[in-house]
């Protein structure tokens, strides 16, 4: 992924309103974040932490989407989860079921798309393994890492297909 700046991360947002945008916490260390390693940029707001936010590269341009964490009770250690979009399992909450507001006249009616990723919205490194879950977190696969990641993007174009269709 390309780096961006602030005004290009708050221009992407398809699913908010300009406003919302404008006021939403981008990540203050986007000149350090490891942009060659990275399918899409995504991050929980600190001083909101059930929201998230990802901003993916599309068709030559940048989508953004809002994301909020559904609500639950925090699974135990021994209980695994698995993201949707890279397929790493996590222990301990390590996966949020996230919503995005769908766009167009069906958000406005307010329909959403859920999926479930993993909470830090760190799929690309966990993909790259230049992250690592928690104990017993990961699966023995045969694919090459650059399968994976070719496997973590198509997940995501999907999740983003049916977001703005």
């Amino acid at each position: 992924m390309k780096p961006l700046t602030e005004s290009d991360v708050r221009r992407s947002f398809v699913n908010c309103s300009k406003g919302e945008a404008k006021r939403l916490g981008v990540p203050r260390d986007l000149d350090e974040q490891p942009w060659d390693h990275l399918d899409f940029l995504g991050w929980r707001d600190p001083g909101a932490p059930e929201r998230g936010y990802l901003v993916a590269e599309r068709d030559g341009g940048l989508v953004g989407i809002a994301l909020r964490a559904a609500p639950g009770a925090s699974r135990g250690f021994t209980s695994r989860s698995m993201c949707s979009l890279c397929l790493t399992t996590h222990t301990s909450g390590g996966v949020a079921l996230m919503t995005a507001r769908r766009t167009g006249e069906a958000g406005r009616q307010g329909n959403t798309v859920g999926q479930y990723v993993c909470s830090d919205l760190a799929c690309s490194l966990y993909t790259r393994g230049k992250k690592q879950p928690a104990a017993g977190g990961d699966l023995d696969e045969t694919l090459s890492v650059g399968e994976k990641i070719a496997r973590t993007q198509v997940n995501l174009t999907a999740f983003i297909d049916k977001v703005i269709k």
